[in-house]
């Protein structure tokens, strides 16, 4: 092949360039390539790239480049033109008018990728774990952000001619090319299974960052790359005319060992290089199971089997259902060669399936198998490029196959977040910081503002603009303004309002309490021994309990007043007669002690006819409770002298009488409800002079407090009430 360096110094070297650049395309094919090397070499001139390369070079060495890879006329093109963009500022419009859009989407694919190696090389040569471990998350952006699966080859081969150049010409920056080229591009053509170019970017870093062990490991190489070709090809001539005679067929081919792969192998598995027998290599394909016995039979003698270095993949697969005869020989000039043998069913599992020969070098978490079956697709469609020759279903196949489902954007420090499609500023906000995503007010995406609820897109770098101190908004939640698209930013956002709801029935509690320590006098008390003798394991739990209203007043009375007893009355001052407490209450017949005032209970708020008992307070007379009350049994157990029966009076029921009655109501939320439910209080003639309503997760709760002539009438409501639709409980508190 003609040097590149100095392809084009005579027209007689141009012209074997342009063959070569032409080669295996069709007529018209050619006249666009010839045309795009003589534009270029025009555009580009004298300039240089930062690596101190000739623009017009470089170009020619990665067109070289995808001829090897047997790419198509739009890729060589694309490769011609890959710098454009810093040449003329209408690249696109010129590209799409002299070489059609296709190849400018190419040109601006690359554009896009090679903008990103500020951020690989910094992620490549970062000495912080932290840094290091984005490597895996930069090979998926690399692909998530191209159309086109040539873009990626393209890229790849534009870096092994960098290397190629670095290979004559020193420079300080080679060794963080090649620590970046290691650590991203060689995996990433490993995974695309473009082989030629994933053993040169290995083997040219290596060079480049370990050149003494480099070195080394090449002299502990008896024979140069070209003799151990030449014996690989030998020994696949001859296996083939054996299994040929054997009456089968099967497909023989082999590489040698590149240098990197060599040291690899001996560093990760502490072997001398006298240990090591697959320095060479074959792999055998044949139709079926029984064949692989075969052909390992015929291998065995031609050549000497090594002791201990046979394994049986097929009779026992590996845990990842790998299959595959392995075993070691002695040639007859002394060197080792090993002979993997499979079918072609094993070979497309172990190439394409979950044990593909890239997890297996670089470990199995290094991907979700969606992102692993993504892989598969690429790299069967790389080995249909043969076949493929209309472009538009080229691009439909690699569509099927694209990195769709996944996002890659950039922080301000360099740092790449992934993020499902559809994700909003918001959703990178809460995946870096929960706080961060609470205080979010506004983004900015490759320095414009943008808003908070447009969806981002693979390569922009995302800014979040702050406020000192606040919290998410409520709109955030609204499915239909598409503020949120990841599950954790709906769950933190969620968990927010959940906290607050909780810290406002927090304060709503802690007021009931210390209103009622106030009304007692008793302002001083210690608030812990308080909750404990009311039963409950935590202050926050009894303010809570107060603020739904399961604790009342007079249950914060008894504990206020202890384990004190009261003198009970003596027999001269018992009478029966009424009992005034100036609302209703004269009605109430009371057995105890006389000219004591009489109140309703709040903490159960009865009405006839339900069955009530008095208890004597301090201070304000008789309470009178439902016997059913959760605080009057309190009291009662604590304090059974001071309890005083009592009954309904002749003239309770009357229609002149309301009584105040809570009546709650759990039901699933839904537009209308609260309508619905006082359309029947309503139709039943009960007076709502209280509504209390709480929404949690779909769910609501409702508290009302309705004036009734007696219980019957309340007993009736509810009935109708848990007939309306989404109600799930209705009862009397």
């Amino acid at each position: 092949m003609v040097s590149v360096t100095h392809a084009l110094a005579s027209d007689e070297d141009a012209q074997l360039v342009i063959d070569r650049l032409c080669e295996g395309l069709g007529s018209d094919d050619a006249v666009r390539v010839a045309r795009a090397v003589e534009a270029m070499r025009t555009h580009y001139g004298d300039s240089t790239l930062g690596t101190g390369e000739e623009t017009f070079q470089h170009a020619l060495g990665v067109a070289l480049i995808t001829v090897s890879l047997k790419m198509d006329a739009e890729a060589r093109i694309a490769a011609l033109a890959f710098a454009l963009h810093a040449e003329m500022d209408n690249a696109t419009e010129y590209l799409e008018k002299h070489f059609g859009s296709r190849v400018a989407r190419l040109v601006n694919g690359m554009h896009r990728l090679n903008g990103l190696r500020v951020i690989t090389r910094r992620t490549a040569t970062a000495m912080a774990p932290e840094m290091r471990s984005q490597a895996e998350t930069l090979r998926k952006m690399l692909l998530a952000m191209v159309e086109d699966i040539r873009v990626v080859l393209l890229r790849l081969a534009s870096r092994t001619q960098t290397l190629r150049f670095y290979a004559n010409n020193d420079c300080d920056a080679r060794r963080d090319v090649a620590r970046e080229s290691l650590d991203i591009y060689a995996p990433l053509a490993n995974r695309l299974g473009v082989w030629q170019l994933k053993w040169e970017l290995e083997d040219l870093s290596f060079r480049f960052l370990e050149p003494d062990t480099y070195k080394r490991v090449a002299k502990m190489l008896d024979e140069r790359r070209v003799e151990r070709e030449q014996f690989i090809s030998d020994a696949i001539r001859t296996l083939g005319e054996e299994t040929r005679k054997a009456g089968i067929v099967a497909e023989v081919y082999g590489r040698p060992k590149h240098i990197y792969s060599i040291y690899n192998k001996m560093r990760s598995k502490k072997l001398d290089f006298s240990q090591l027998y697959d320095v060479r290599a074959l792999r055998v394909l044949v139709p079926e199971v029984k064949d692989c016995y075969t052909v390992l039979g015929i291998v065995h003698q031609m050549w000497t089997p090594i002791a201990n270095e046979y394994d049986d993949y097929i009779l026992k697969p590996k845990g990842n259902n790998y299959q595959s005869l392995h075993t070691a020989v002695m040639a007859g000039d002394g060197r080792a060669l090993e002979v993997q043998i499979r079918t072609h069913d094993m070979h497309r599992h172990a190439e394409y399936g979950i044990a593909a020969h890239w997890r297996y070098k670089e470990g199995s978490g290094a991907g979700g198998s969606a992102y692993d079956e993504k892989i598969a697709l690429l790299r069967s469609l790389l080995s249909w490029r043969d076949e493929v020759t209309d472009a538009d279903q080229w691009e439909e196949k690699y569509r099927s196959a694209s990195m769709d489902d996944t996002i890659y954007v950039i922080t301000p420090q360099g740092r790449v977040v992934d993020l499902p499609r559809g994700a909003t500023p918001i959703d990178f906000a809460y995946t870096l910081h929960t706080e961060l995503g609470h205080r979010c007010r506004g983004a900015k995406a490759d320095g414009h503002l943008v808003q908070l609820n447009k969806p981002l897109e693979s390569g922009q770098t995302v800014e979040i603009t702050v406020a000192k101190e606040g919290g998410p908004s409520r709109d955030w939640l609204n499915p239909n303004q598409n503020y949120v698209a990841t599950g954790r930013a709906r769950r933190k956002i969620k968990q927010y309002f959940s906290q607050m709801e909780q810290g406002e029935l927090l304060e709503r509690g802690r007021h009931v309490i210390h209103k009622e320590l106030q009304r007692e006098g008793q302002t001083q008390t210690n608030i812990e021994g308080l909750a404990t003798r009311m039963g409950f394991k935590t202050v926050d739990a009894m303010y809570m309990a107060a603020a739904r209203g399961d604790v009342g007043p007079r249950a914060v009375q008894v504990a206020l007043q202890g384990p004190e007893t009261v003198e009970a009355p003596s027999d001269d001052e018992v009478v029966i007669g009424r009992a005034r407490s100036g609302k209703g209450d004269e009605d109430i017949l009371v057995v105890g002690v006389g000219k004591l005032m009489t109140s309703l209970a709040r903490c159960c708020k009865p009405a006839p006819p339900d069955c009530i008992e008095g208890f004597v307070t301090r201070g304000r007379g008789i309470s009178v409770h439902r016997v059913d009350c959760h605080d009057f049994k309190i009291m009662s157990r604590r304090h059974p002298e001071r309890v005083i029966p009592a009954a309904w009076g002749g003239q309770a029921s009357a229609p002149s009488h309301r009584y105040p009655i809570d009546l709650v109501v759990h039901a699933t939320d839904r537009q209308g409800l609260l309508r619905d439910i006082t359309d029947v209080l309503s139709r039943e003639h009960l007076n709502v002079i209280a509504v209390n309503t709480l929404t949690k997760k779909g769910k609501a709760k409702m508290r009302f407090t309705v004036e009734v002539g007696g219980s019957e009438q309340i007993q009736r409501a509810i009935a109708l009430i848990s007939e309306v639709v989404g109600v799930e409980q209705a009862q009397r508190a």
